[in-house]
């Protein structure tokens, strides 16, 4: 595996990112929790550390799946998310590109397991 910084931050990350999309059947297809844990121990093995997720990602299920399996090396992996897609149908202010959605997201991912950010360093503003 090579590595790259990431952005200005001086995070070293694997060039290739483990996309979690497809982490969870919840929208009537994808990889099963055992699928799931197969593709990141295959991405892990292989050196990846950087792992792409969204709070939307198969209604949330892509992030708990994504926690149990990082929970025992948390501070190895760099996790990117986005927050902006609207987990609330009918309120406006349930995504987007503002500070409330922003927030939110965040804290939400925090309560999902051992999703959360490494101790040592917290969150890392890109």
């Amino acid at each position: 595996m090579r590595y790259t910084l990431l952005g200005r931050c001086g995070l070293r990350v694997s060039e290739l990112a483990l996309g979690t999309m497809t982490f969870g059947t919840d929208w009537g297809w994808g990889a099963s929790d055992s699928e799931s844990a197969k593709q990141f121990e295959l991405f892990a093995d292989a050196g990846g550390t950087l792992i792409d997720t969204a709070n939307k990602y198969t209604n949330g299920s892509a992030e708990s799946i994504l926690g149990d399996l990082i929970a025992a090396d948390r501070d190895h992996f760099v996790v990117g998310t986005k927050y902006s897609l609207n987990v609330r149908d009918g309120d406006l202010n349930a995504g987007g590109n503002h500070r409330k959605s922003l927030v939110q997201a965040l804290e939400a991912m925090h309560a999902k397991r051992e999703l959360r950010p490494p101790k040592k360093h917290g969150l890392i503003p890109l």
